[in-house]
């Protein structure tokens, strides 16, 4: 079992940047891959950025490219998704998830099984 926790939501004006983090424990997570969705009510979870533990290779939906970085501390078990740039259509629940890593990193929430409770962002115009 991996059990995750997501802190640092809140509301945040659009144009700004908020930092999430994801905290990881129960298992040794060198096989894993981390990932970040978001999701709004009446619509499918959405990919946002991956990373490989291992590696550190990352991944990013093309909306957030160039403005989200996702990130480890391996020291601290501890994934962050940078978010610069913030638009209000970016307000939902950002969840984060795991799942052992394959020969490429998933961008389908349907790939993953381990998830946190999810932070809510509100970006406001």
């Amino acid at each position: 079992q991996v059990q995750l926790v997501e802190s640092g939501g809140g509301l945040v004006q659009a144009g700004g940047s908020a930092t999430l983090s994801c905290a990881a424990s129960g298992r040794t997570l060198n096989n894993y891959d981390m990932a970040w969705f978001r999701q709004v009510p009446g619509k499918e979870r959405e990919f946002v950025a991956a990373i490989r533990w291992s590696t550190t290779s990352t991944g990013y939906a093309d909306s957030v490219k160039g403005r989200f970085t996702i990130s480890l501390d391996k020291a601290k078990n501890v994934i962050y998704l940078q978010m610069n740039s913030l638009k209000p259509d970016e307000t939902a629940v950002y969840y984060c998830a795991a799942d052992r890593d394959n020969f490429y990193i998933s961008l389908s929430h349907t790939d993953y099984t381990y998830w946190g409770q999810g932070t809510q962002v509100t970006v406001s115009s």
